[in-house]
């Protein structure tokens, strides 16, 4: 098997090798629908009753009343308190550029006046109550603590609920750390489909969210699908991906390194260079094999590069643009010389990195921008975790009296062509008499 794929966009076959590459088979394990469908059902049957016997079952937790799951304020502080410096002061920074950069997103009430005094407009509001999921054990993130929950304090979400599984009663200090510096209102240790549907439906304890962010397994991910409708959802993520244009003026190793940041994700992950030069592709493929044995990943790596992996040869790197449009990554670097000469050509990515120096990894962690990013070409349509996720918007009609002239006339005009006649009627009474 070979370490990575090598394809070139200038032969008559790349289509259909693109397309096999890029093939993700992104169907429902019916056992795991099967069992998240009888969860969901039972947690809003039961309620806390069911969520402390999952909680039991799946994560060695017990406990009689669903309250002494609940983490205490006080026990953030402490996780926070009792970090070592540096991770301290890692995580205040990361929080701090993140919050900075969200607070341009935020969205403000307009509105503006017609000549004969109608008002129209947006009231701009946030959500009231916000439920953030975030895994436990082994894949316990911090950093997507605070992608989650400072962007929804910004937006000025009252209440960010938190719960997190803590599997053999085990709790990650930086999760709860970054808790605390995100600005959650309550954290509970509890996890999986029981969690998100218990923030869904609500509980006698666990009261009902109006959306329901934040990165899960598969139970969780086929949970949030689930109950979308019931509350909203940021999105339902595949595996991660990267694609870097490259002119050839970067080091091989640093792309090579690039290449394996989001390779090491999972088997599923996917990693692609593009670059019109074969002797740059040449360097990078020699690189990734002289530095992937080392990498302590290094398992998990070569599935996930030659499964879907790829050194691809473009004819110009305005080719490579067109590709990046149609494969619409997650995550795109153009480590170029100039990358704002070739921004102009990229529609559809949900993260753009540019110049050599700007590393995906550093968007992951604390460039600022949100990594919550869009997977498997939905960038063509949706965007980042923003601001914007949080705040919802109504239109604002106030019609003057002499507006209703103008509009109650258009109105009843069109009413009537639909046969809608009691809408015609209630444009129209609002006529002055006529002379």
């Amino acid at each position: 098997m070979s370490l990575i794929h090598r394809l070139d966009a200038r032969s008559p076959e790349f289509d259909a090798a693109l397309t096999r590459l890029l093939a993700y088979d992104a169907s429902q394990d019916e056992a795991i629908e099967t069992a998240v469908r009888d969860i969901l059902h039972d947690v809003r049957t039961r309620g806390d009753a069911a969520i402390l016997d999952y909680t039991a079952r799946f994560d060695h937790v017990r406990a009689d009343r669903l309250e002494a799951l609940e983490i205490p304020r006080a026990d953030w502080q402490a996780a926070l308190d009792g970090l070592p410096a540096d991770q301290r002061a890692a995580l205040e920074a990361a929080a701090d550029r993140v919050r900075r950069y969200h607070e341009h997103q935020r969205a403000e009430t307009w509105t503006y006046t017609e000549p004969d005094g109608t008002v129209l407009g947006q009231q701009v509001t946030p959500l009231d109550r916000v439920g953030l999921y975030v895994p436990g054990g082994k894949a316990a993130y911090p950093s997507s603590v605070l992608m989650n929950a400072i962007p929804a304090k910004v937006a000025g979400v009252s209440e960010l609920i938190m719960v997190t599984p803590t599997p053999g009663g085990a709790r990650n200090p930086m999760v709860l750390a970054a808790a605390a510096l995100g600005g959650a209102d309550r954290v509970f240790a509890i996890g999986g489909a029981q969690a998100v549907g218990g923030l869904a439906y609500g509980t006698r304890t666990l009261p009902a969210v109006d959306k329901i962010v934040g990165p899960g397994n598969a139970y969780v991910a086929a949970a949030k699908r689930r109950v979308f409708g019931t509350v909203g959802i940021d999105m339902i993520a595949g595996p991660s991906e990267i694609l870097i244009v490259a002119d050839g003026s970067t080091p091989a190793e640093w792309l090579a390194i690039d290449l394996f940041s989001q390779a090491e994700h999972d088997e599923l992950a996917q990693a692609i260079l593009l670059c019109p030069d074969g002797g740059y592709l040449d360097a990078v493929q020699a690189a990734i094999e002289r530095l992937l044995p080392a990498q302590p990943r290094a398992d998990i790596l070569r599935v996930s590069l030659a499964n879907r992996g790829a050194l691809i040869r473009t004819g110009s790197l305005e080719q490579a643009c067109d590709i990046v449009n149609r494969i619409a990554p997650e995550h795109l670097e153009l480590s170029v010389r100039d990358p704002q000469a070739l921004l102009p050509l990229v529609r559809h990515a949900g993260a753009i990195f540019l110049g050599a120096y700007s590393s995906e990894s550093l968007g992951d962690y604390c460039a600022g921008p949100n990594h919550v990013l869009p997977t498997a070409r939905t960038a063509r349509f949706s965007s980042p975790l923003g601001v914007y996720d949080f705040q919802k918007r109504s239109s604002l009609i106030q019609v003057s009296q002499a507006g209703a002239q103008t509009l109650g006339r258009i109105a009843a005009t069109l009413a009537t062509g639909e046969g809608l006649h009691a809408h015609a009627a209630s444009a129209s009474l609002r006529l002055d008499p006529q002379p």
